[in-house]
């Protein structure tokens, strides 16, 4: 039954071709019937071709097929010929006016005369077998509510089918909106993990950097400092492969790599540690906490690390052989203080200028899009008597826009 359904969906024109036979049929035998002569006959026979081609070709030619139907049946009221079983065709286009894709003022225009059919029909034709004027109304009535019905039907059918229309496009508009908030998503993701590794990239290499000319320096007067400087070369090699390890495996699968090289985001306690290591490196800092101590939220933490280590680093490279640091950081009640400064020669004037460009690097810009996500601000800049200075506040909580 299904196979016949689908087969049927599939060959709309020969359905209609075959109802089309039918009607042509049982009108040509009424006219057969009915006709007292010849001539009568043939009088008859246009208006049941035109009406039944009309059934055949409706969904393919709706509306000229309309006006074919309507020709057909003022031929009938001229000429005098009497309806037939193929007048039948009338309500089917009707209906098929109705529940197409055509101008309202045609569908109106066709129920308007689809209305006044009956009423044109009972003046031409009048209902001999009737008894009484009421019996004609009742029959009139009833003809004009029956090809009512036949639009209203056929109007229902077209409310449906665009309503239907409508859920469809706003399913695939939905669609397309997912898919772009997963390519923004998936954007967004992509920077992070690119400013993470810009960040243990340019922090481990550069203290990498800078312990292997330190041990390369004394290797023959002082061999104990040249081993100590490269067993830090070491540990700090393998934090760097660690971490970005984690962050490709982020980059595979969506989410960090379950194994035993994997590394916490860092936290505001690892600050002292960062610290330590930058001092082993060779820049002197100074490291100051303000204020109580207290767990923050995992965004606020890590931009706090993460802006420190990018500010050391960028100390080591711009500041010169002899530049000091330090940092500071205030507990507030609704936020995180930090402040990193340093009295070397500076950076580059477009470092700051043209919002962080510095050349092949972008730490800067990282540092405002980290501060930006957690709701917070940054000023970066020189210090006054010389030197960089680093300041940003961040929130616990994120303002609302």
């Amino acid at each position: 039954m299904q196979r016949l359904y689908d087969f049927l969906r599939r060959h709309p024109t020969g359905v209609d071709s075959f109802w089309a036979v039918l009607l042509f049929a049982f009108g040509m035998l009424q006219v057969a019937a009915q006709a007292g002569s010849t001539a009568e006959g043939l009088i008859a026979v246009p208006a049941v071709t035109a009406l039944s081609t009309a059934v055949a070709l409706r969904r393919k030619w709706t509306v000229p097929m309309l006006w074919v139907t309507v020709g057909a049946g003022a031929y009938q009221l001229a000429t005098g010929s009497e309806p037939t079983p193929a007048n039948f065709a009338m309500l089917i286009l009707l209906y098929t006016v109705g529940a197409a894709d055509v101008p309202r003022w045609i569908s109106r225009t066709a129920l308007g005369i689809g209305l006044a059919a009956p009423v044109l029909s009972m003046l031409r034709w009048p209902l001999h077998s009737a008894t009484s004027t009421g019996e004609v109304v009742f029959t009139l009535v009833m003809l004009m509510v029956l090809f009512a019905l036949a639009w209203v039907m056929g109007d229902s059918v077209r409310t449906r089918r665009a309503y239907y229309a409508q859920l469809v496009e706003r399913n695939q508009r939905l669609e397309k909106e997912r898919a772009a908030q997963a390519q923004v998503a998936v954007a967004a993701e992509r920077a992070r993990i690119a400013r993470e590794l810009h960040d243990v990239v340019a922090h481990n290499v550069s203290v990498m950097v800078v312990q292997a000319d330190g041990a390369a320096y004394v290797m023959d007067s002082a061999p104990e400092l040249a081993k100590e400087a490269l067993q830090t070369i070491s540990g700090t090699g393998r934090q760097a492969l660690a971490e970005m390890r984690r962050l490709l495996g982020v980059l595979r699968t969506g989410e960090p790599e379950a194994s035993e090289d994997y590394v916490p985001q860092p936290d505001v306690e690892q600050i002292e540690v960062l610290v330590e290591q930058v001092r082993a490196a060779g820049l002197a800092v100074d490291f100051e906490v303000e204020g109580a101590p207290r767990q923050l939220p995992t965004g606020v933490e890590l931009t706090a690390y993460r802006i420190v280590q990018e500010a050391l680093t960028n100390t080591r490279k711009h500041g010169g052989p002899d530049a000091r640091a330090s940092v500071r950081l205030v507990y507030f009640d609704d936020g995180l203080g930090l402040l990193v400064e340093d009295d070397g020669r500076g950076a580059a004037h477009e470092m700051y200028e043209d919002g962080g460009a510095d050349g092949a690097g972008h730490g800067l810009i990282g540092m405002r899009e980290r501060v930006g996500m957690v709701g917070g601000t940054l000023d970066a800049g020189p210090r006054p008597g010389g030197g960089f200075r680093i300041s940003a506040l961040l929130p616990l909580k994120k303002p609302q826009p």
